[in-house]
């Protein structure tokens, strides 16, 4: 058999394109060697968006056109909603019992996102308890693989201590979760910074292809390079993280020492860069136009995978009580 693989997305909306390269794009290798559950974490949504839920809705809609417009099968994959699996939120109020303040508060990110996010009151019980939530999520269905970065071990391994309690307590019921280690390229946005659609430096993957050659222009290059005259040092080019991904390698060959020589101009080569962009873009960007004139298919999508995955995880709670003996 193969083994399980769980992974979710939050739906903050729209990808773009640091979010294919960074997590999409592996989850689409992973559905053809791996017994894959991909699901939408709308629950986790509330852990910071408690306060106003009224995009949630919407940002399911646009986040699922992407994932299928761009590769993931639910022929291969049970893509489904969190929210509409019941047994998260109990198996979440199970977990709760056993896991020790200390373990969450000891959390990486506890501290670091309530810095980030000042301007929100993150001093809940949810914000602090999303580990529990996303243990639940991994071994509800009794998952013995999670994609993660390297820098997303420490959450896997808050997980991994609570399926140890509850098999301590209770018996072995959960496969504690093991890492499947992926590469996650940080993406730089138009601005330099972190591509984030909070930054409002993103290029989506739903852009039309004129709005996507706007953002390339715009992007920043090389900070050193004043005039066109001046050498270039992709090294340093904002732009060129991004032509590391979409231009042929044996352009890349004739760009670099040109840039390196001022023998091109920063405008002409991003003008290069859109042009693959767009060009690598169109079938899936087609593919999601088609999808979104179907009303309907995101909500039957996710309706369909949700009871397949109410299915299998009746199974799990059912273990799970019997151990409780509740």
């Amino acid at each position: 058999m193969k083994q399980r693989v769980v992974s979710g997305m939050r739906p903050t909306g729209r990808l773009h394109v640091g979010h294919y390269h960074g997590v999409l794009e592996n989850w689409v290798k992973l559905q053809d060697e791996f017994d894959c559950f991909f699901f939408v974490a709308d629950w986790h949504s509330l852990t910071t968006e408690y306060a106003d839920t009224a995009a949630i809705r919407d940002n399911i809609r646009e986040m699922v056109l992407d994932w299928v417009a761009f590769g993931l099968d639910p022929a291969k994959s049970l893509v489904f909603q969190q929210s509409l699996v019941s047994h998260h939120a109990e198996l979440n109020l199970i977990l709760s019992m056993i896991t020790p303040v200390s373990w969450l508060e000891r959390c990486p990110t506890y501290k670091e996102m309530q810095e980030n996010l000042e301007a929100k009151d993150l001093s809940t019980f949810g914000f602090l308890g999303y580990p529990v939530l996303m243990t639940a999520d991994i071994i509800l269905y009794k998952a013995t693989r999670v994609p993660v970065g390297q820098d997303q071990l420490p959450h896997l391994e808050i997980a991994r201590e609570i399926t140890r309690r509850f098999n301590h307590l209770y018996g072995q019921v959960f496969p504690e979760p093991e890492a499947l280690l992926t590469e996650t390229p940080k993406l730089l946005g138009l601005d330099g910074r972190k591509m984030s659609k909070s930054y409002g430096n993103s290029i989506y993957l739903s852009d039309t292809a004129e709005e996507t050659t706007k953002k390339v222009l715009s992007m920043m290059t090389d900070p050193a390079r004043v005039r066109r005259a001046d050498p270039g040092d992709p090294d340093v080019c904002v732009a060129f993280n991004l032509h590391r991904i979409y231009v042929p390698r044996e352009k890349l060959e004739e760009i670099i020492p040109a840039c390196r020589n001022a023998s091109i101009g920063c405008v002409e080569c991003k003008r290069i860069l859109a042009e693959c962009m767009n060009e690598r873009l169109a079938p899936p960007r087609a593919r999601r136009g088609e999808l979104a004139t179907a009303p309907g298919c995101v909500d039957d999508l996710l309706l369909d995978g949700s009871r397949r995955a109410s299915l299998v995880s009746d199974a799990v709670m059912a273990d799970a009580r019997a151990a409780l003996k509740i």
